[in-house]
């Protein structure tokens, strides 16, 4: 697939360097990208309801995500909230790398 003539190609792979020159940023790196899959795959879930200000959908985010700070594992935290695990669908979705009509 060709960049499309709108898009300058920026950075080259030399720019990314400093991603894999230590221990901690690529790990910081790979953090910053899953918190984009959450917020993305979250907010989707109102998108679904058909309504981005829906009360059930907000009531569960709440009372399984934010109120439940550290004291709940992760994983059942979020399945609570969403019914299942996150998917990148929704961030690769709104990043445009999903071809709809397919």
């Amino acid at each position: 697939m060709d960049m499309p003539d709108e898009v300058v190609l920026r950075h080259r792979p030399p720019h990314f360097q400093h991603i894999f020159s230590g221990d901690s940023y690529a790990s910081g790196y790979y953090s910053y990208l899953w918190s984009e899959v959450l917020d993305a795959d979250a907010f989707n879930a109102f998108v679904e309801a058909g309504d981005v200000f829906d009360p059930g959908v907000a009531k569960r985010l709440h009372d399984n995500i934010y109120a439940a700070g550290g004291a709940r594992d992760p994983a059942e935290a979020y399945t609570a909230f969403r019914g299942r695990m996150p998917t990148v669908d929704a961030l690769l979705k709104r990043r445009g790398l999903v071809d709809e009509a397919a």
